[in-house]
């Protein structure tokens, strides 16, 4: 039992050391690109506020469980516990709405001058900033009740119904707990919606514009795919891994519901699957984004700068 308790604690303790890591890294890339000039897209400015919630997210669930699966139970009460929850419920929602927001505004994007979405290819730019914005004061508004719920574990109150959820507790009230759980998964469920949408329709957009230029013989032409394919697919391969790690999240979380005493081992997984999307995200994004692979050219053309003036 100490042994398996140890493994968990090195899983949630890696996942929460690389990704912080990784997002820390991936935005640093950005601030970067920002001072030298370069002009960012659109989509950049979502996947900067997209970085931020998943390092909420790990930071502020995957540090505490950490601590609390290495046995320092008392490491704070309840508004240690209510502040905690409340970020990374924010962070969490953040990070959804940020998918569902990159993929329809790609999908705008992308979409033909003669399809439906056209007109909104010159003004959804413009609306971007205000978009992100709404997304982080709509999720505190949604989240801000569920703090009163939230005790810390070793509270000293005599508390009958209520679910441990590592170190902290959530209290339940049976009468409101169908109709809090519907008001806090709608928003989730909208933005998942939308986002298996976008998906599909640019997977859509990309078949159709690849039968259109088969007819293309130049390998030039054909070899070669243009700045928006590549940027779509990468939010598609981005928005396909969120949609996979938060089903699996979503599995361990409608079966923990079902156990009227908290299940450790079911708690762990919800843990540990939620953490895998701000944990791969960045490593996938630095992989495929264009605005970062544009700083190591950067870095690559001043080094290489420098070399010659020394030799010079």
């Amino acid at each position: 039992m100490a042994s398996s308790f140890f493994m968990i604690g090195m899983i949630i303790l890696t996942q929460t050391v690389v990704g912080i890591l990784g997002n820390f890294s991936l935005l640093c890339s950005y601030i970067i690109l920002h001072f030298m000039g370069y002009r960012l897209r659109s989509t950049d400015l979502i996947l900067k506020h997209l970085i931020v919630a998943n390092s909420l997210v790990l930071l502020c669930k995957g540090v505490p469980q950490t601590i609390a699966v290495f046995g320092s139970k008392h490491i704070h009460g309840d508004a240690g516990c209510k502040l905690l929850f409340l970020l990374h419920r924010v962070g969490r929602g953040v990070s959804i709405s940020s998918i569902c927001l990159l993929s329809v505004f790609q999908v705008i994007v992308i979409s033909p001058w003669n399809s439906r979405l056209a007109a909104l290819k010159v003004t959804a730019p413009k609306y971007v900033v205000l978009s992100i914005f709404l997304c982080w004061i709509l999720q505190i508004l949604i989240n801000v009740i569920f703090p009163f719920h939230v005790t810390g574990k070793w509270n000293d109150k005599n508390i009958t119904e209520e679910r441990v959820y590592g170190c902290c507790s959530i209290v339940i009230d049976k009468t409101e707990d169908a109709l809090y759980a519907a008001l806090l998964s709608f928003p989730d469920v909208l933005c998942l919606g939308l986002t298996l949408w976008a998906g599909s329709s640019m997977v859509l957009i990309l078949y159709r514009h690849k039968q259109q230029v088969q007819h293309i013989r130049r390998t030039d032409a054909s070899s070669r795919s243009s700045p928006e394919s590549r940027a779509t697919k990468s939010i598609l391969l981005l928005g396909s891994t969120f949609v996979y790690f938060y089903i699996l999240s979503s599995i361990f979380q409608v079966l923990l519901a079902f156990f009227d005493q908290s299940n450790w081992f079911l708690v762990d997984m919800s843990i540990i699957t939620a953490a895998c999307f701000p944990t791969v995200s960045p490593f996938l994004l630095m992989s495929h984004n264009s605005s970062v692979h544009r700083l190591y050219l950067a870095w690559i053309r001043n080094a290489k700068s420098s070399t010659i003036m020394r030799k010079v």
